[in-house]
């Protein structure tokens, strides 16, 4: 029987909602089935599970790239499947996205990859610039800041591809295998980053297999295992799943007052 985690905090409204979702590519097997999940604003979560479990076609539909096949998703409270080209792009600059292969534009320096989503949402100023200079700084990005992506190593591309996702403080930020090329020392203080801003409010989704980081930092976990939920995290039951969810709300809550 499929797992259902749709626990909400009271009175809040789901920031991301998966009903019975089902996804497959064209006329071949089912990717993900049987998925329902839900997010609240201000929350905190992980998906874990082996490679091929479905973790990067789950944030796919999450930001907006993919529809599913059965089955509804919602997010920000707007059905994805009847949105409109303009609607979908204006949903999109409320979301960051750190993805597992980069895409950062090879003409433009880390400085100016950094910077683009606030170019296109039109809060590029003097102010902004200095906060990109901060964020690669603190990214351990200082010296590199005019560099071109081909010129970076696999590690720095991706210390890029996180600054530029979290340097407009969107609302969702979804993050697939963020640490992948990262040493542990790095992983940790990205990771710390990713807390901070959710403190302020943003809602994080990090799809990882790297277990330890899941431990280290106790937030609830869903875990998927041949496209379907097998469970939420294993420390965690059900109704401590849901304890988790009303008090990531309260702190984000707490944070944005």
């Amino acid at each position: 029987m499929p797992f259902s985690i749709l626990a909400s905090a009271k009175g809040k409204p789901s920031l991301v909602r998966f009903e019975d979702v089902a996804l497959r590519y064209g006329q071949g097997p089912e990717i993900l089935k049987h998925i329902s999940l839900q997010f609240d604003p201000g929350s905190y979560h992980f998906l874990v599970g082996a490679s091929g479990a479905g973790k990067s076609s789950l944030l796919r539909m999450m930001y907006l790239a993919q529809h599913p096949s059965a089955g509804r998703v919602t997010l920000f409270g707007r059905d994805i499947t009847g949105l409109s080209r303009h609607e979908t792009a204006l949903l999109r600059r409320r979301i960051g996205v750190v993805f597992q292969d980069f895409r950062l534009l090879d003409h433009l320096t880390a400085r100016e990859n950094v910077a683009l989503p606030l170019r296109i949402s039109g809060k590029a100023d003097t102010r902004s610039d200095k906060d990109v200079e901060e964020l690669l700084t603190w990214v351990g990005l200082a010296d590199h800041m005019d560099a071109l992506p081909p010129t970076l190593s696999g590690g720095q591309q991706q210390r890029v591809a996180i600054a530029r996702a979290v340097i407009g403080r969107p609302n969702l930020l979804l993050a697939d295998e963020p640490t992948g090329n990262l040493d542990d020392r790095m992983a940790v203080r990205l990771l710390y980053l990713f807390e901070e801003l959710n403190k302020i409010g943003t809602t994080v989704v990090i799809a990882t297999h790297n277990e330890s980081l899941v431990r280290r930092f106790r937030h609830p976990a869903t875990r998927l295992s041949d496209g379907e939920i097998v469970s939420p995290d294993a420390t965690a039951g059900a109704e401590e799943y849901a304890d988790a969810a009303v008090g990531g709300a309260a702190s984000a809550e707490r944070g944005g007052s």
